[in-house]
């Protein structure tokens, strides 16, 4: 009996114990809920303050709440996303630079390159909790002017969107920055007027689109940037005037394209460039009336396209370039007008190719060239009389059509 006792008391005080313990769970779960609860309710009065402040009509109000939704975004990862988009949104907004016009308003440049100022300092570090990269930011159509910057950040996910924005004066700083992963688009962009830096930039992954862009009075810059993976898109661009320069970067994997684009101005410089692999496509594009300069860069290994281009009046030069090993196919491109230009340049390796290209007038120039290996091949190529044709080491074409 006494041990029925025993066993009936423990029993009994191991029950009240497990029931103590649910009872305390639950305690701790209705306790946690309320604190979710109020949490949650204020980070939602927190946004509607900050969005509030966000459209007031004094400037430094609107910087304050420009403050707040950034610290909100930190605060709140499930919403962060949220509060970005409010932060681009604001971006997208109608912009008067023009201090004499009605839509003008005092401070706003000052509220505006702040916001992009926090939204690059949260792209510097990608393992940072704070993070914003691989979130979505939405630019479409803004105006940038002089003093964005997103030197250094990082474009390793999500999708960053600057489609039909407007480079419009001043300096826009994209330097040192690394394009990982996601999609970055410059789609239908207008640059026109001041600089846009990309110089040291990395391209290792993903896809930046500059497609059908417009290149009409500005100077882009991709100096000594690394495109090593990836792709980077021109395809159906405008160069109509200013500059892009590609000068002492590296092209080692991945393709970068200006298919089907327009060259009526400017100049768009790779000098110095290295082409160890991958590969440029200036396929099915008109050059009519700039400057593209290959001077002294090293093609080593990769491809370098012009098939099907039009040459009617600009200036393709690759003066002192080496040709140790990759492959400049000119095929089927035709050459009406305007200049190519290989004077002096070193063929020891791969393949030029002008196959079935057509030069019925204009420029092409191999004085001084040196042909110690690889092929410079013109099979089935025509040439007319009015085409002037220098063909230095090469053995000549006759004239085989009016």
């Amino acid at each position: 009996m006494q041990d029925v006792i025993k066993t009936t008391v423990t029993v009994l005080t191991l029950a009240g114990a497990v029931l103590a313990a649910l009872y305390a769970y639950r305690k701790q779960l209705l306790d946690e809920g309320a604190s979710h609860r109020a949490d949650a309710t204020q980070l939602t009065e927190r946004y509607s303050k900050a969005a509030e402040q966000l459209g007031h009509e004094q400037a430094a109000v609107r910087l304050a709440g420009v403050y707040a939704m950034a610290r909100l975004a930190d605060d709140w990862p499930e919403q962060r996303q949220v509060c970005v988009d409010v932060l681009c949104a604001y971006l997208r907004m109608p912009y008067e630079t023009d201090s004499n016009a009605s839509g003008f308003r005092h401070g706003e440049r000052e509220v505006r390159l702040t916001i992009i100022r926090i939204i690059r300092n949260h792209l510097l570090d990608p393992v940072e909790d704070t993070t914003w990269c691989g979130l979505n930011l939405d630019f479409t159509g803004t105006t940038f002017d002089d003093g964005s910057k997103f030197s250094g950040a990082t474009f390793s996910g999500g999708q960053v969107d600057f489609s039909g924005a407007t480079f419009s004066g001043g300096r826009v700083l994209f330097n040192a920055a690394t394009f990982s992963g996601g999609q970055v688009n410059f789609v239908g962009a207008t640059f026109s007027g001041g600089n846009v830096d990309f110089s040291s930039a990395t391209f290792s992954g993903g896809r930046v689109v500059f497609n059908g862009s417009t290149f009409s009075g500005c100077q882009v810059f991709f100096i000594r940037s690394t495109f090593s993976g990836g792709r980077v898109n021109f395809n159906g661009s405008t160069f109509s005037d200013g500059q892009v320069f590609f000068n002492g970067s590296t092209f080692s994997d991945g393709q970068v394209r200006f298919s089907g684009s327009t060259f009526s101005g400017g100049r768009v410089d790779l000098i110095n460039a290295t082409f160890s692999g991958g590969q440029v496509f200036f396929s099915r594009s008109t050059f009519s009336g700039s400057q593209v300069t290959f001077g002294r860069a090293t093609f080593s290994g990769s491809q370098v396209i012009f098939s099907r281009s039009t040459f009617s009046g600009s200036q393709v030069t690759f003066g002192r370039a080496t040709f140790s090993g990759s492959r400049v196919n000119f095929s089927e491109a035709t050459f009406p007008g305007g200049r190519v230009d290989f004077v002096a340049a070193t063929f020891s390796g791969g393949e030029v190719n002008f196959g079935r290209a057509t030069f019925s007038g204009g420029q092409v120039d191999f004085t001084r060239a040196t042909h110690s290996g690889g092929q410079v091949k013109f099979t089935g190529s025509q040439v007319g009389a009015a085409a002037t044709i220098d063909w230095g080491p090469f053995p000549s074409m006759p004239v085989n059509q009016p």
